[in-house]
């Protein structure tokens, strides 16, 4: 088997490598792709096949997927024209004659009214119209979008606009977990996996900070305006204020809650609880 992980210098993507090197898929069968090849230096000195593409550049992607039997497209990080980018990796995808595509989308992206998932939804229309076998792992909420905020929450506390909705939240490393296993066993083409770990509020989320960190977090939730003046007011640049808030209002909304079924099925285990993946995406 020959497969390609893209945007493989991503915490998710190296995730998704150490995964399938932990199986026994040999290092000279994967190729991890980034912009900079030196960003990967590491795997290449493990034996990975390290190959420079961007998902702006329909050529490159072309010349890294010749030859592979799966692709796993890592949904790009920028906003520029994120769908544009993914359907540049589908096209390669298909000139190159890759016969399984793996796309790391978003919770219930066909449906979701969340503003940050709407690539995800064009990028997985654009996958069912190529013609190619295709899987998306619709990845819940990272734990450690909250636990990389802990330094400004133990500072300033926890602000936000969740009410009593519920988030499903997962290690980064369990969905790579999850994707290499999709990757290397059968049976998967024309799936679509909802992946996510215990459900909690922000409100128990912050408790739970707190217990983990020593150290007293509150949580206060505001209206989605209030939220998006806090978050330009802290200096984030456009449109992520917008964009952050408004995750907020679907999860309020109960948009970002998802059944652990899948993900469970697939790690053939239970999600590491929110209490214990907070220590350990501390630890790291």
């Amino acid at each position: 088997m020959s497969v390609v992980v893209t945007a493989a210098s991503s915490h998710l993507g190296r995730s998704v490598i150490a995964s399938l090197l932990d199986r026994g898929v040999p290092a000279a069968e994967i190729t991890a792709t980034s912009r900079s090849t030196e960003a990967l230096a590491d795997l290449a000195a493990q034996g990975v096949r390290v190959v420079a593409a961007d998902y702006h550049d329909a050529g490159s992607l072309k010349a890294a997927f010749d030859g592979a039997d799966k692709v796993l497209l890592v949904s790009s990080g920028s906003f520029d024209d994120r769908a544009g980018q993914h359907r540049n990796a589908i096209d390669a995808a298909k000139a190159a004659g890759v016969q399984h595509v793996v796309y790391t989308s978003g919770p219930k992206a066909a449906t979701s009214s969340i503003l940050l998932l709407a690539d995800h939804r064009a990028t997985e229309e654009a996958l069912a119209a190529s013609g190619l076998a295709w899987t998306a792992l619709r990845n819940g909420w990272y734990i450690e979008n909250y636990t990389g905020q802990v330094p400004t929450y133990l500072e300033h506390g926890m602000v936000g606009s969740a009410g009593e909705g519920k988030v499903s939240l997962v290690l980064r490393r369990e969905l790579g977990e999850a994707a290499a296993a999709v990757l290397v066993t059968a049976g998967h083409e024309g799936k679509v996996y909802e992946l996510g770990g215990q459900a909690v509020t922000l409100t128990e989320l912050a408790a739970i900070l707190s217990e983990v960190t020593g150290s007293p977090i509150a949580y206060t939730d505001v209206p989605v305006e209030a939220f998006q003046g806090i978050l330009a007011g802290a200096g984030l640049p456009e449109p992520l204020p917008l964009i952050f808030s408004d995750v907020d209002r679907g999860i309020a909304a109960g948009e970002l809650y998802v059944d652990p079924s899948d993900l469970t099925a697939l790690l053939g285990r239970p999600a590491t609880g929110v209490a214990d993946a907070a220590r350990e995406a501390l630890a790291g």
